[in-house]
């Protein structure tokens, strides 16, 4: 189905992507995981033909990506990119649209899933007026509404609360038995083991694991326990024969050396803590990734591998931003010539048409970059849905 061959991108002497490689079957999820700013939206963004790698090739079906080929995909973005202005019923028939359905081709297909995520009252709302966990839900119906051959969803559960999480995941899974391709990025990396067929970590734009969880963890199996208990546990580090510690609040994943037995441990945290649960553990995905990558790589990564191409600049000629950049231009102008009046002496009633002046272009400049900023992620959008 898809094939992602050597692909590597730079951003302004930062390596975003580097020699990525793997294949997704139909049937198939396949997790593209690993922390925020691993690289894994460019990538991304490489196989939509979003933008173009330095290096490498995409092909879908042995053949490279084209125009005809998107047809069969669909495609949730990290960021929203819906027409906040519009309703959600007239935005699914649009985008629907874009993929060759007509509008009521696309309210049909639409209805089961909008009746599924609860969506079906919110109908006639303008997009701005649902919730971010229910922008994203509309965001999913759009990528699926043509039936695509191959699923590409990036940070699929956000902004999603448990109960929706729950049913998004069930309506994954079906799409998987319907044998679609499927690509799940995220950087929860619990998700991505519980859902994935195989998957790709990855890590300052270096592949640092490929596999099946299951064929992971059994390379990279270790000593290790689970604990559950009540008190400051963060001396747990410095025990004996402890490796290394994944801590929270109330429980732990501590890695032990081979030669370190499970009542040791036990023994050294009675006197401190109070023991709910012990379990020896198979390690988990987030915890091989840390032991693999280390701690202090992760971090950098995050800092230095997020470079994105800045935005486009968006043409003065669109009447919502030439009306509030024609204003402020006017009311800057006014402004300005009503001020020469005070320099003989300040006259409180000219003051007040200068400070009215200056007021309607400041408002007026307010108006004119939110009207860029929605021109730009509107562009976006589309781009990305091409």
């Amino acid at each position: 189905m898809l094939h992602v061959s050597h692909l590597r991108k730079e951003f302004t002497n930062i390596v975003a992507v580097d020699d990525v490689s793997f294949s997704v079957q139909p049937g198939q999820i396949f997790g593209l995981i690993g922390p925020n700013g691993a690289g894994k939206s460019t990538t991304i963004r490489m196989i939509m033909d979003i933008i173009q790698p330095d290096a490498g090739q995409v092909t879908i079906d042995g053949h490279p990506m084209n125009a005809s080929a998107k047809n069969i995909i669909g495609y949730l973005p990290e960021e929203r990119g819906l027409y906040r202005k519009n309703k959600l019923i007239n935005v699914i028939s649009y985008f629907g649209a874009l993929k060759g359905l007509t509008p009521r081709a696309a309210r049909d297909a639409a209805r089961p899933l909008l009746d599924l995520f609860d969506l079906t009252k919110y109908e006639n709302r303008n997009i701005e007026e649902l919730s971010k966990g229910n922008q994203q839900k509309v965001q999913f119906i759009i990528s699926i509404l043509h039936q695509p051959r191959l699923l590409v969803l990036d940070e699929l559960f956000a902004g999603l609360d448990p109960v929706n999480q729950v049913l998004m995941k069930d309506e994954l899974l079906q799409l998987r038995r319907e044998n679609r391709a499927i690509i799940f990025s995220t950087h929860q990396m619990d998700q991505a083991e519980k859902l994935c067929d195989d998957l790709m970590m990855i890590n300052r734009g270096k592949t640092v694991l490929h596999g099946t969880p299951t064929g992971i963890k059994q390379q990279h199996g270790r000593n290790a326990l689970h604990v559950e208990f009540t008190g400051d546990g963060s001396f747990l580090r410095e025990i004996d024969g402890v490796v290394s510690v994944d801590l929270a609040q109330n429980y732990a994943e501590i890695e032990l050396r081979d030669d370190v037995r499970t009542n040791d441990i036990v023994s050294a945290m009675l006197p401190r803590l109070e023991l709910h649960h012990v379990a020896r553990i198979e390690p988990s995905l987030q915890s091989i990734f840390i032991t693999v990558v280390g701690r202090d790589n992760v971090a950098a990564g995050e800092d230095t591998a997020t470079a994105q191409p800045a935005p486009p600049r968006m043409s003065s000629k669109d009447p919502r931003v030439r009306k509030p950049f024609v204003n402020m231009l006017i009311f800057f102008a006014v402004g300005l010539i009503l001020s020469f009046n005070l320099r003989e002496g300040i006259d409180t009633v000219m003051l007040l048409f200068v400070l009215a002046a200056f007021a309607g272009m400041v408002i007026s400049y307010v108006k004119f970059t939110r009207a860029r900023r929605e021109l730009q992620r509107e562009y976006i959008h589309e781009e990305e849905q091409k």
